[in-house]
């Protein structure tokens, strides 16, 4: 087994650019901003821990949905019917002999 000093830079490099470690980066940084606001808002540091589990009871959920919908890619049409497209592939009923 390699020790973390051992591991080979493609590895960090794989970890880093990974959806779910980008994904991580994304709700930390949300967090601190969170952190930041009520701090200032409060007057005093709320720590990271009270952070978090405000930001989770208050803001995961709607800031993750956003997230998902902001990351879909634009769908051309509503529902997969490929019966109208003039280019489609025959189904086997359709299939000539």
């Amino acid at each position: 087994m390699t020790s973390p000093a051992q591991e080979p830079s493609t590895s960090r490099e794989f970890v880093k650019q990974s959806s779910l470690y980008q994904e991580f980066l994304a709700e930390r940084e949300e967090i601190l901003k969170h952190k930041w606001l009520e701090s200032e808002r409060l007057g005093y540091d709320i720590g990271f821990e009270r952070a978090l589990l405000d930001w989770i009871r208050k803001h995961r959920e709607s800031w993750r949905a956003a997230r998902r919908h902001q990351q879909q890619p634009p769908s051309s049409s509503p529902s997969p019917d490929h019966s109208a497209t003039p280019f489609a592939s025959p189904t086997p009923q359709e299939s000539v002999s």
